[in-house]
């Protein structure tokens, strides 16, 4: 079942969230409609917060990015493999390299785009769908994808990384969005 999408302004996103437990109700079914509503809004990651679940859960899939690399996005990425993974309870051990520049959007705040600096490589330790303990080394894109959709899980939106300046020249952006006045493909939640 394809899921609302939380819009911007909307407190359950700036909520730390909570660890869950394998007998969460209902969690293989969450995840299956996590995964419908991704693809249904043409995402690459969804975080529990962003459907209206203040939960420590958020699945990603790379497939598309990687697919839709051009000839200098292969030169500057030409490791990257796509991954599809479900993270549960999700904690950062570090990230480390050099922070780079690229260009993020959110399915919670749509029609908006802007270069983010992140590190390239982080370190997670987390439960996967069958609740068995991982910890994963991720690079690139991948990596990228993971530090947003986490940043969710934290209360933290891209945007929070822009300059004061950047979030003055966007703010009538967000207030629209927070007030219902964007046209999206997908059905979102809008703040009260």
């Amino acid at each position: 079942m394809i899921l609302p999408v939380v819009a911007y302004g909307h407190p359950v996103l700036r909520k730390v969230c909570e660890d869950i437990s394998a007998d969460y109700a209902g969690l293989e079914k969450l995840i299956a409609d996590m995964w419908d509503t991704v693809y249904n809004s043409n995402g690459v990651g969804i975080a529990a917060p962003q459907i209206n679940r203040p939960i420590r859960l958020f699945l990603i899939d790379t497939d598309q990015i990687v697919k839709d690399f051009d000839d200098e996005d292969k030169r500057k990425y030409p490791n990257e493999v796509p991954i599809k993974q479900v993270f549960i309870n999700a904690r950062k051990i570090e990230e480390t390299g050099d922070a780079w520049p690229y260009n993020e959007g959110c399915l919670s705040i749509p029609k908006v785009r802007e270069d983010i600096q992140r590190q390239p490589i982080v370190r997670l330790r987390y439960l996967d769908e069958n609740f068995q303990e991982q910890e994963g080394v991720f690079h690139g894109i991948t990596a990228r994808v993971i530090q947003h959709e986490y940043d969710h899980i934290e209360g933290k939106l891209f945007i929070d990384y822009l300059s004061p300046l950047k979030k003055r020249l966007i703010k009538k952006k967000l207030d629209d969005i927070s007030a219902g006045k964007v046209k999206v493909d997908y059905r979102m939640i809008f703040p009260k």
